[in-house]
């Protein structure tokens, strides 16, 4: 009973944290560019400038965890890709993050990830109403995606992970989640109804200004 208590309580703080209009949204992608920069700034964990002009997709997601006898993990972030002809980026995808797993497990740990789509295929799975994940993600430094421990269901060639962990965790290791869209923060930040495919490859929604900024930031740190 009380592990029910738990699991209720963890879900409902995780609802609550929804945004709840489009400033909320806004503020969330001013939050992953912030996280971006920070992540971009550390020699050790920065995408190096060519890894990131090759990316034809990009996910950056923010990611708590935290829990006693119930662990529960959540999180949002954005999508975005690039066009193959024209090399523009996208409007911003929302996406939601979840996944849990009983055992005794204390501590809290936010971990920020980077997910670059390296092809066209790679960045169509976007397009799935899940992408599945397999366990952790550990950052990668330098050129290489050795030490990758967590990756998208596709080939290491065609993803890289990229993380940025802050905090300490200790307990029963969380089992593999899966990312998939964000329908009411995409629904009220675009004000109707959109799927990624809408927003991502077919053009029904404009790029934000917020969302135009983080591209920027994008597009700088691939040229250095």
């Amino acid at each position: 009973m009380k592990s029910i208590i738990v699991v209720l309580i963890l879900l409902g703080a995780a609802g609550s944290t929804l945004a709840s209009n489009k400033a909320d949204l806004d503020n969330r992608i001013r939050k992953l560019t912030s996280r971006f920069e920070a992540l971009q700034a550390k020699p050790d964990k920065a995408i190096p400038a060519e890894t990131l002009r090759q990316a034809q997709g990009i996910i950056l997601l923010d990611r708590t965890k935290a829990g006693f006898i119930f662990a529960f993990q959540g999180g949002g972030g954005v999508a975005l890709v690039k066009d193959p002809k024209t090399e523009k980026w996208s409007p911003a995808a929302f996406l939601s993050a979840t996944e849990a797993s009983l055992g005794f497990q204390i501590g809290g740990q936010q971990t920020f990830v980077v997910i670059l789509l390296m092809n066209t295929n790679a960045a169509r799975m976007l397009t799935d109403s899940d992408i599945e994940l397999s366990g952790e993600a550990r950052g990668t430094a330098g050129n290489t995606s050795s030490g990758v421990e967590g990756k998208l269901a596709t080939t290491e060639r065609s993803v890289i992970v990229y993380d940025d962990r802050t905090g300490l965790y200790g307990g029963a290791a969380i089992k593999g989640g899966s990312l998939s869209p964000d329908e009411k923060a995409n629904q009220v930040y675009y004000e109707k109804y959109v799927g990624l495919q809408d927003i991502l490859f077919d053009k029904k929604v404009a790029q934000s200004e917020t969302a135009a900024a983080l591209v920027e930031k994008i597009i700088q740190h691939s040229k250095k």
